[in-house]
């Protein structure tokens, strides 16, 4: 049984598929190598489905700032990551109690508030890859409905390692795309660990579509699931600069499984920074950070554990 982690990518255009996918792998391979695990084995595969949705993929031969195929935020090791601001408390606290009105109004007994279309236009405007994913059709294949497409991409990538040890990494967008594929699609295939980073699955208007869909009533205590084939745990890591994570905390928006997993938050700081602009939603920065590469490195440890104690057991 091999270890296999297996990436999906978020919101917007992407590079070609084997280099975002290169790109992924590096910034796995150089936050184990900051923590001091400099072999570490296993199969990435990452999850693309840019081409579903743009004509051509960002060009890293394209040096122009203003073509729309430059890549304004290539992979780079970040500088190590330091302890978290002071007014870290302070913030989470205000987007405490943010994420507390929004529930309040969104998560009604079925009303379809004044807040909520304006939510749901900004939606619409700003993040087309999102609105297509809820509401529409792909943009290059215009016969395929863009929600069973995005998923179909992941579910095919999950039966081929269906026999092997998954860790799944939900990369902002890419965190609905999986928690919609686990709790829809592939129900009975074993997911060792889910990682969720910069995800909006906090988000109360995600929470009521997941609501939704799995025709739970709609009131201010409701909750979806997380999903029954995680089997060992839910890590969601945010930072609480990161726009996309409004609300950085999944804990207290989703019910534990059959196995007790529930997602566990863990606030880390992004510090993603290319040509002195800084982006703490970029997925290279996380990759990077310590906290992600110690859950990564204990994924990984665990296959040598139970070899070890095979062969210990077989020369007894």
């Amino acid at each position: 049984m091999k270890n296999v982690i297996i990436g999906i990518h978020g919101l917007k255009n992407k590079p070609p598929k084997a280099l975002l996918e290169k790109w992924w792998k590096t910034a796995i391979l150089d936050g184990l190598s900051n923590i001091g695990n400099h072999n570490a084995d296993f199969e990435f595969e990452l999850v693309y489905w840019a081409d579903l949705e743009y004509l051509k993929p960002l060009d890293p031969e394209v040096t122009d700032p203003k073509d729309p195929l430059f890549i304004e935020h290539p992979n780079i090791p970040i500088r190590k990551s330091g302890s978290l601001e002071k007014e870290s408390k302070i913030k989470k606290k205000i987007l405490n109690t943010i994420e507390d009105g929004l529930d309040k109004i969104i998560l009604r007994e079925g009303e379809i508030s004044g807040i909520e279309k304006i939510i749901d236009s900004t939606i619409r405007r700003m993040f087309q890859d999102l609105d297509a994913y809820y509401h529409g059709y792909c943009k290059i294949d215009k016969k395929q409905i863009a929600k069973h497409a995005f998923r179909n991409r992941l579910i095919e990538i999950l039966q081929k390692h269906k026999h092997n040890r998954i860790m799944l990494i939900g990369h902002s967008m890419g965190s609905i795309i999986v928690y919609d594929t686990l709790i829809q699609d592939v129900t009975e295939l074993k997911i060792d660990t889910f990682i969720t980073i910069g995800s909006p699955l906090g988000f109360p208007l995600i929470i009521k579509k997941i609501l939704i869909d799995k025709n739970i009533e709609i009131n201010p205590e409701a909750k979806p699931p997380t999903p029954e084939n995680i089997t060992s745990a839910w890590y969601n890591f945010s930072d609480l600069d990161d726009k996309i994570t409004l609300d950085c905390t999944l804990a207290d928006d989703y019910l534990p499984n059959s196995f007790n997993i529930k997602p566990i938050d863990i606030i880390i700081n992004n510090t993603y920074e290319y040509n002195g602009q800084k982006n703490p939603h970029k997925v290279y920065g996380y990759l990077q950070v310590r906290e992600v590469a110690k859950v990564i490195s204990g994924f990984l440890s665990k296959r040598t554990s139970i070899l070890a104690r095979f062969l210990k057991r077989f020369n007894s």
